[in-house]
């Protein structure tokens, strides 16, 4: 049946060869096509989204409320690490029933499996109930660069510094995107903003930027009116009735009295006023801005300076004697 006396002497003809590790090529793909990097490295998934008021535990988490981060699952994590993502970590929020969308970042991985935690606002923004289902994506986002707020009410304006208190209340946010309502904490009081404007897009990432700030006029505001200011006369024309008062006593202005209890000629018949006899304060030409001058006497002492001018010259020989007997003429 074989050729030769030993059956298995044709074995040696056969040769092994035996390639190194690095030679081999393992391919797990059935098309033996590369897998494209953008797929590989997008995270996408449902949850059921919650208010962070319905986060069980003991301890509060207020901090949660006053940012724009969410809570997520620890498979997010797991899922996300084998991922290659970039950090810091921003997701896209969409509720595909209302065609809503947001943008947040990730504060902690502790929720239940299957579930998101969110704040009350964000859930404002995008229409979503309790239990209601969002659609959370992986993003990168540009940096931002400019950013304008309006605020919802006229209360905000009672904040003496309101970019020093948006700039604090901004650390616990992630990102901002045009048209949502934020809401901020100062005071034990709660303020509403609506984003009408970023930078270089309409989602942004406010992480670790230097980003212009610039306020709207806040919603239902109104403009104080200003009084219309009256035009001033003329010169040569000016009104002295409004004086009439600062002159004081005048003599016969009072009214009379008739003792049959007749009103006719009882009355008065002031002297008018001449412009002579207002009297006007001297105004300070010499005036400059910042600089009070007391004047103790307005009146200038001419008479007063000449004699002391007078008295201190010297002039020789001017004194005058005294005796102490008084010599008369003889008649």
């Amino acid at each position: 049946m074989y050729p030769g006396s030993d059956p298995l002497s044709w074995y040696p003809a056969v040769r092994f060869h035996v390639l190194p590790l690095r030679h081999l090529r393992f391919s797990f793909n059935m098309f033996d096509h590369p897998i494209p990097r953008v797929f590989q490295s997008r995270f996408s998934t449902q949850y059921r989204c919650f208010s962070v008021s319905m986060l069980a535990g003991p301890n509060d988490r207020s901090d949660v409320e006053r940012g724009g981060k969410i809570i997520m699952p620890p498979s997010a994590l797991d899922q996300l690490s084998r991922l290659n993502i970039t950090y810091p970590m921003l997701f896209k929020l969409t509720n595909k029933n209302s065609d809503r969308v947001t943008h947040c970042g990730v504060l902690e991985f502790v929720a239940d499996e299957g579930i998101c935690y969110l704040p009350h606002w964000m859930m404002q923004n995008l229409l979503l109930e309790e239990g209601g289902l969002v659609q959370v994506e992986s993003v990168n986002l540009q940096v931002a660069t400019y950013s304008k707020f309006q605020p919802q009410s006229p209360d905000f304006l009672d904040i003496t510094n309101p970019k020093a208190v948006l700039e604090n209340a901004l650390r616990n946010f992630a990102c901002l995107t045009t048209g949502d309502v934020i809401a901020i904490n100062y005071n034990e009081k709660i303020y509403e903003l609506r984003v009408m404007e970023t930078k270089p897009d309409k989602a942004v990432s406010i992480i670790e930027c230097d980003m212009n700030v610039d306020f709207d006029a806040p919603l239902g505001y109104k403009e104080p009116e200003r009084q219309a200011q009256h035009e001033e006369s003329a010169e040569g024309e000016a009104d002295h009735s409004g004086y009439t008062g600062e002159l004081g006593f005048r003599a016969f202005s009072g009214s009379g009295n008739r003792l049959d209890g007749k009103k006719k000629g009882v009355e008065p018949s002031p002297s008018p006023v001449r412009p002579g006899d207002i009297k006007r304060g001297i105004p300070n030409y010499e005036f400059k801005l910042g600089k009070i001058t007391f004047i103790r006497n307005s009146r200038p002492l001419v008479k007063k300076v000449e004699e002391d001018e007078a008295g201190g010259r010297f002039v020789a020989f001017s004194g005058e004697g005294q005796s102490l007997r008084k010599k008369g003429r003889k008649p």
